[in-house]
């Protein structure tokens, strides 16, 4: 970077930040912003003024609600991986009251982040984390073709009969992916593995863990039987390799059953709900209809416990994917359930109602008088740590319409972070405690020291510490930058003593100093 250049971006940060500083306490934007949908707009807003109803009704019926800046910090973890940007708390704090929850959907869905993040969580159901067969596999293709169709808002079971019905080239059909995921380079067999298909079909679309019996009948008296796994695994017997890429062939499955003799040719038939299943199409076409159909209700209940688990990172039944047939089920299950079907499997909609629900607004404290379970505390995911940490060291949100360089910025050092953090992998929703060598990643780690030193150009710890009018506002933007609210009267009078007179180089300091604090904290470090 030449000496000119940095000079012009310091001039634009500085008159930027003086302008954020002269502002700060009035409304911006004037009014709620309008953001349009990709699709189906219409109804979208019907939708949207119908939550904004609902929670303008539940925020007189909730009960030891959490503060609007929880509630805020909840959502932008949930559907984006990071907590909201200083500008997003003024923005949100400008508009008014019963109305933010609704714009703050809007926003976060028109935000191409949420669209890429929560394409990413599906994908690790559908396809699992490996790269996979590079000759016929591109991970990235079908990710960036889920954020896609999510953005878009296209109906989950449109999205999933895509998956499952999927044809021709990996590279430019994404959705093949979903099948050549499951080829083994260094088995003899050719094309798509039945086996893998028929156990990622069962756990990530219906939530039934049918796979359990693929080498003999259940033990312990449930209803499955080996045969049930593999005649569902005959569904995908025709999935074969060809020039052309994947196609649809006449070929049959064979299995040798425990304790017969030989293999034998094994009939494609679905394990339950059986007059679901249509007579015509092809194989994969019929298994599609059959998983998606709306009286198919084990679909919806995988769909809900899955969007729930994202929103509150615990699901409704755990494991994610083991969900009974025949219940018994959550009340929030089964209700949320039956409208994810009536609105015609809308992600959004599914979205819009868990995040206006009392269970998803009330405070994380535990409260003896109250009635309803408190909202679960949990860890931070890898790339959530590391997504907070990064959008902590900026005032401005950093998202895909932020400078092509901070983004770059953003997608190495997220990515150099998770390899040293620890990814949580596919069983993403399994609870496990933080280890020492993550905490120690976080204390001394590369990240959160680039993030936090002295550099008016980059990071807020300068530019807050420069620019704000006095030491009250610093730590007070400190907090909101980095755990979405405001000091206490004791934390606000701990740090301005330790700010008051100090300049320049000492000043910096113990703004770095008082970032690192925040960053490396509890709060911080979990949702709640």
């Amino acid at each position: 970077m030449t000496r000119l250049t940095f000079i012009s971006l310091w001039l634009l940060t500085t008159l930027s930040l003086v302008l954020f500083w002269l502002y700060q306490d009035k409304p911006y934007p004037p009014s709620a912003p309008k953001f349009e949908t990709t699709t189906n707009k219409s109804k979208t807003h019907n939708k949207q003024s119908t939550s904004s109803l609902t929670q303008s009704l539940e925020r007189t019926l909730i009960q030891n609600r959490a503060s609007d800046l929880e509630i805020l910090r909840r959502l932008s973890m949930a559907l984006t991986g990071t907590i909201p940007s200083v500008e997003w708390i003024r923005d949100y704090e400008a508009w008014p009251e019963d109305q933010r929850v609704s714009l703050t959907l809007e926003r976060i869905f028109d935000d191409r982040r949420s669209s890429d993040y929560l394409a990413e969580r599906f994908a690790r159901a559908f396809v699992g984390v490996e790269n996979g067969p590079f000759l016929v596999y591109r991970r990235r293709r079908m990710v960036d073709d889920l954020s896609e169709m999510i953005h878009a808002n296209r109906p989950y079971d449109q999205i999933v009969k895509k998956l499952i019905t999927a044809k021709g080239i990996w590279t430019s059909k994404p959705e093949v992916n979903f099948l050549t995921a499951t080829i083994d380079p260094n088995n003899d067999k050719e094309g798509p593995d039945e086996i893998k298909l028929a156990a990622r079909v069962s756990r990530a679309f219906l939530g039934i863990r049918i796979d359990c019996v693929q080498c003999h009948d259940d033990m312990f008296g449930d209803r499955w039987k080996q045969k049930d796994f593999h005649q569902m695994a005959s569904f995908f017997s025709g999935a074969e390799m060809s020039l052309t890429g994947l196609i649809e062939s006449e070929k049959t499955y064979e299995y040798r059953y425990k304790r017969h003799p030989a293999s034998e040719l094994v009939p494609p038939q679905v394990p339950f709900n059986e007059s679901l299943l249509p007579a015509e199409g092809s194989l994969r076409e019929r298994l599609a209809e059959w998983v998606t159909h709306p009286e198919n209700k084990p679909f919806a209940r995988a769909l809900v416990n899955r969007v729930w688990a994202m929103m509150f990172n615990k699901p409704l039944v755990n494991p994610v994917d083991s969900i009974p047939v025949e219940g018994p089920f959550p009340e929030a299950l089964e209700s949320l359930a039956n409208e994810t079907i009536a609105s015609g499997f809308d992600l959004r909609h599914l979205i819009t109602m868990i995040a206006n629900s009392s269970r998803f607004q009330i405070t994380s404290r535990t409260l003896d008088q109250s009635e309803n379970p408190p909202f679960p505390m949990t860890r931070l995911r890898p790339e959530q740590v590391a997504g907070s940490i990064i959008q902590s060291a900026s005032l401005e949100t950093v998202d895909a319409d932020s400078h092509i360089l901070s983004r770059v910025i953003r997608i190495l050092q997220q990515g150099e972070f998770i390899k040293r953090y620890g990814d949580a992998g596919e069983d993403e929703f399994v609870g496990t405690g933080g280890t020492i060598p993550q905490r120690l990643t976080v204390m001394n780690g590369k990240l959160v020291e680039e993030r936090t030193e002295e550099n008016l150009v980059m990071n807020a710890a300068t530019r807050i510490g420069t620019l704000a009018p006095n030491d009250s506002v610093a730590v007070e933007m400190a907090y909101l930058a980095t755990l979405t609210r405001r000091p206490t009267e004791s934390e606000t009078k701990y740090f301005t003593d330790r700010l008051k007179g100090k300049k320049k180089k000492k000043r910096a300091t113990e703004m770095q100093d008082l970032f690192w604090s925040l960053i490396n904290s509890t709060e911080f470090a979990w949702n709640h």
